[in-house]
């Protein structure tokens, strides 16, 4: 059913069928992150740690997320690459972030989007050339 909608969307809206794969998978990743980061607040763990503990274990269900339904790989011998496209992707997004602010969009929310759809954009290619490419 999944496989069906994507194609569906694609032919609807002439984008590639596997950008709309990462798009809708990265939407659910985030989900996961967010729900995990709201758990351990709940549970009263201090903010920074649950930052860190939902970043860390959304790494790695991204990881197996994007590998299955949006590259078809499912191994785990991709997953330093992996780490190293996201670091990129926090640097990418504090630099966009930084220049967009500089430039005057001081408006942080505007800012935040522009630089995630610039950072996705980036990471898609990253995850398909570098991290998940056919060897």
């Amino acid at each position: 059913m999944f496989t069906r909608f994507c194609k569906y969307l694609s032919v609807l809206t002439h984008i590639p069928e596997q950008f709309i794969r990462f798009l809708l998978i990265g939407s659910l990743n985030t989900a996961f992150a967010y729900g995990l980061y709201s758990l351990f607040i709940f549970i009263g763990l201090h903010y920074a740690l649950a930052i860190f503990f939902s970043t860390v274990i959304g790494i790695f269900f991204s990881f197996k997320t994007f590998g299955k339904w949006v590259f078809f790989h499912s191994g785990n011998r991709r997953l330093l690459r992996f780490f190293a496209v996201y670091a990129i992707g926090y640097f990418l997004n504090v630099g966009i972030l930084t220049a967009l602010t500089a430039g005057g969009i001081t408006n942080l929310y505007l800012a935040g989007l522009i630089s995630s759809f610039l950072v996705a954009m980036c990471s898609f290619f990253l995850n398909k050339f570098f991290v998940f490419r056919k060897d």
